[in-house]
C-alpha cells in the first residue's frame, strides 16, 4: 500500500477546522436555538450519510478489483494452458 499519511492528516485537519468554523458560525448565528439545533441535527446527518456514501464506494471498488483479478487469474490460466499443450 502506498503512503499516504501526509495527505489523510491534511485532509482530517481540514475537516476539523471546517467543522470548527461551521460550529462557530453556528454559534454566533443570531437565531434561535431550536434552529441552531435544527440546523446541528441537518451537519450531523449529512456526515454521517457522506461517511455511508465513501464506504459504500469504497466497497464497490474493492469488489470490482476482486472480481478484475480472478477474471485475468482466469484468462491466465486459460493462456498457460493453451501454451503449454502445444
Amino acid at each position: 500500500m502506498r503512503n499516504n499519511s501526509i495527505y489523510i492528516t491534511f485532509n482530517a485537519a481540514a475537516v476539523a477546522a471546517a467543522y470548527v468554523m461551521l460550529g462557530l458560525s453556528l454559534w454566533l448565528a443570531p437565531i434561535n436555538i431550536a434552529t441552531k439545533g435544527y440546523w446541528a441535527m441537518g451537519v450531523l446527518l449529512l456526515t454521517a450519510s457522506l461517511v455511508n456514501l465513501v464506504k459504500f464506494r469504497m466497497d464497490q471498488h474493492i469488489a470490482d478489483d476482486t472480481v478484475s483479478r480472478i477474471e485475468q487469474a482466469k484468462n491466465e490460466k486459460i493462456l498457460s494452458e493453451y501454451v503449454a499443450r502445444d
